[in-house]
């Protein structure tokens, strides 16, 4: 679920404080985004699910940025009804439970 050599790579590159930072700032934003798509806006659903998708790489969350692949490309076809933005939300829920739960054993 999570890319774990990836997590340390930034963790590398940013350093722990800038660390601590970026993950604040994926949190932040990753979830206005999440409300926004729970509330049933969809109105920007291809630009969203891109967001969260570039998002969820850069902070290792393989599984909820593939999810956020294919709904990017069912949307960009067209297809937006069928993007299962449920299956989405719990895929984030986990990986994000799953990463905090290690990166504070880490600290």
């Amino acid at each position: 679920m999570i890319d774990w050599p990836r997590v340390r790579e930034l963790k590398d590159e940013v350093g722990e404080d800038g660390f601590e930072e970026v993950i604040e700032l994926f949190l932040e934003e990753v979830e206005g985004v999440i409300e926004k798509l729970k509330s049933g806006d969809r109105s920007q659903l291809e630009q969203d699910l891109h967001f969260l998708k570039g998002s969820a790489l850069n902070l290792g969350f393989r599984h909820f940025s593939s999810l956020c692949f294919d709904g990017e490309r069912l949307s960009a076809n067209g297809k937006a009804d069928n993007v299962n933005l449920s299956q989405v939300f719990s895929s984030y829920d986990q990986s994000k439970s799953e990463f905090l739960a290690e990166v504070s054993s880490q600290a």
